[in-house]
């Protein structure tokens, strides 16, 4: 058996940690000495062991956030030279060398899933931890709503996706309106059924039994992805927030409802932008506000609100963590700390918007493959900079942070 340098290297500091061990068991005092870091000293110990089982020797002071629609993806199709793009951030040994997520007010399917969907259209290995989502942030609101009846919006598998967060009393919008006849007055016109969707669920009856559905007040609305029947939702959402969470009864208080995004537009494979969340939104409060006493109570989650881009912060930094394997390089917090993050994305009011009023380390860079098509830098929202593709901007990352 013939064993490469780097197998050699580790062996022979591994032999020289069991030395060191074996002598401190004498004379510990004598064996100790410490180098001097920014942070703090360290021993001898944990510096080899680090150096022995770490990637590479230096952490990156730098980590990227990838907006998808209209940056990565167009529809599902990669647009801006994405998969090579991103290919640049792995070694020749394929292993991740620059941290990244996927920083998206989109979704619909859980992290999971997601993550298996972009692995497969840009070509490379994507870990959940790396999809931050619209509803991510839902997971924070389990403990408040966890035994209690929600109700589940959007296209994909929004009550997939609750489940999974913890929450127990789930149920998509589709499953909730098939429990109260002629709460839709426009089913009968409509040329697809949402009969098929409640019949494939095979937790329906067994989670949330029907008569729990007719007599339990609905606590809490979640629009977890772009509404697909809006006559529909916005239907039954104004029953449901009108009368405290069980339609056809008195008016009572409203329950909560939370939307993943407030994004107006977003960019599809068709040429001009497409309503999205934001807009949903817009029409609901409206009219609930015309046909109700009181204003529409609702909270807002994703770009370009600030928490959000400090969430990816922290995930970032836990993805150092399980990149690099020494954890002693770290700041005085006991969290590896950036110099610059990087937030590529195309829509100037949310991507570029955000990551500047969140301020340092956030560095913007506006892509013209999604929303913004202009040919200087936005009016209102400008970015640190512009370029044409997400490639361009990878390319741009890498020679300023000389990590090509």
């Amino acid at each position: 058996m013939v064993l490469d340098g780097e197998v050699i290297n580790k062996l022979t500091i591994v032999l020289v940690l069991l030395l060191i061990l074996k002598l401190q068991k004498g004379n510990p005092a004598t064996m100790r000495f410490h180098l001097l870091t920014k942070a703090r000293k360290r021993t001898v110990f944990s510096y080899l062991l680090s150096r022995a089982f770490s990637h590479r020797s230096e952490r990156p002071s730098f980590g990227i956030s990838f907006d998808i629609d209209g940056v990565v993806l167009l529809g599902n199709s990669p647009v801006g030279g994405s998969p090579g793009a991103l290919r640049k951030l792995y070694g020749v040994d394929g292993r991740l060398k620059i941290p990244y997520v996927f920083l998206t007010n989109g979704g619909g399917f859980p992290e999971a899933k997601r993550a298996l969907e972009l692995s497969q259209l840009l070509g490379i290995d994507i870990s959940p931890s790396q999809v931050l989502q619209g509803h991510s942030p839902f997971k924070q609101l389990v403990k408040r709503f966890e035994n209690d009846l929600i109700v589940a919006v959007g296209k994909g598998e929004p009550a997939a996706v609750m489940t999974e967060y913890g929450f127990k009393y789930v149920l998509s919008i589709d499953e909730y309106a098939s429990c109260f006849e002629n709460i839709d007055p426009l089913a009968p016109y409509k040329k697809w059924t949402t009969k098929l969707a409640v019949t494939q669920n095979s937790k329906f009856n067994e989670s949330v039994p029907r008569n729990d559905v007719l007599s339990k007040r609905v606590q809490a609305a979640f629009v977890v992805s772009d509404p697909v029947d809006w006559s529909r939702d916005i239907q039954v959402l104004c029953d449901i927030l009108k009368t405290g969470g069980l339609p056809g009864r008195n008016v009572g208080p409203q329950p909560h409802i939370y939307f993943a995004n407030d994004d107006l537009e977003y960019q599809t494979k068709f040429p001009s932008e497409r309503l999205g969340m934001g807009a949903f939104r817009i029409a609901l409060e409206s009219i609930f506000n015309r046909t109700h006493p009181h204003c529409l109570e609702y909270t807002c989650f994703g770009k370009p609100h600030t928490s959000v881009f400090k969430n990816a912060e922290i995930v970032l930094q836990k993805l150092v963590a399980s990149i690099y394997d020494d954890f002693y390089d770290k700041n005085e917090d006991n969290i590896s700390s950036f110099k610059t993050l990087y937030m590529i994305g195309d829509n100037p009011a949310v991507d570029i918007r955000g990551a500047r009023q969140t301020g340092h380390p956030w560095f913007s860079i506006l892509t013209r493959t999604g929303v913004f098509k202009g040919k200087e830098n936005h009016d209102k929202f400008s970015a640190d900079l512009v370029v044409d593709t997400v490639e361009e901007a990878v390319d741009y990352i890498l020679a300023k942070e000389s990590a090509l």
